[in-house]
C-alpha cells in the first residue's frame, strides 16, 4: 500500500531489471488492452464510438473513459448490454463497468481517438443489394405522388435495387 503511487515507467525497469519479463509483461497487457478496447468499441452504438475507450481492467472491473457528461450518461444507458455481452462473450468474471470522464478524449489532436468522419454511416454493397425490386417500385410510385425535393430522393433510394430495376419499371 505504501508504494502505490503512480511511478514512472523507467522506474519500473530499473527496479525490475534482474527480471526480465517485465517489459513483456507490460506489452502484453498493452495488446490485451487494446484487443478489449476495440472488442468494446464494436460493441457500442455509433454516437458513443469516437468518444470512449477503455482506459483499464484491473480486478474484474472495466474501467471506461469518455468525453464528457452527456456521454456518460449516454453510455451509462447501454450499460446493462455492455456488461451481459461483455460477460457472456470474452470477460466471464466481469463484475462492473466503471466510466470516468476524460476531456483529453476530444481534443483534435489525439490520434488515438476516431474520427467522426470514419464512422460516418456509409451504405455497404450489403446493404444497398437488400433492397428489391417489388421494394424498388413501390417507392418509385410513391415518388411520382411527392413533392419535387422528397420525390429526388425516393428515386435515389429505389435506384439502390439497381439499374435493371429502373428499365423494368420505365416499361410499366
Amino acid at each position: 500500500m505504501r508504494d502505490s503511487y503512480p511511478q514512472s515507467l523507467n522506474i519500473l525497469l530499473k527496479e525490475n531489471n534482474h527480471d526480465s519479463n517485465t517489459l513483456q509483461t507490460i506489452q502484453q497487457r498493452a495488446q490485451a488492452l487494446i484487443k478489449l478496447n476495440n472488442t468494446v468499441i464494436s460493441l457500442l452504438p455509433i454516437e458513443l464510438k469516437a468518444w470512449c475507450r477503455v482506459a483499464n481492467y484491473r480486478q474484474h472491473i472495466l474501467i471506461l473513459e469518455v468525453t464528457n457528461a452527456s456521454r456518460k450518461a449516454r453510455l451509462s444507458y447501454e450499460l446493462p448490454t455492455l456488461l451481459s455481452t461483455l460477460r457472456n462473450t470474452i470477460l466471464p468474471s466481469l463484475s462492473s463497468i466503471n466510466i470516468m470522464i476524460n476531456p483529453s478524449l476530444s481534443s483534435k489532436n489525439l490520434k488515438n481517438c476516431l474520427s467522426i468522419h470514419q464512422i460516418a454511416i456509409k451504405p455497404s454493397k450489403q446493404i444497398i443489394s437488400k433492397l428489391s425490386k417489388e421494394s424498388a417500385k413501390t417507392i418509385r410510385n410513391l415518388a411520382k405522388r411527392s413533392p419535387k425535393k422528397l420525390k429526388e430522393k425516393l428515386e435515389r433510394l429505389a435506384a439502390l435495387a439497381g439499374e435493371s430495376t429502373k428499365a423494368t419499371s420505365n416499361k410499366d
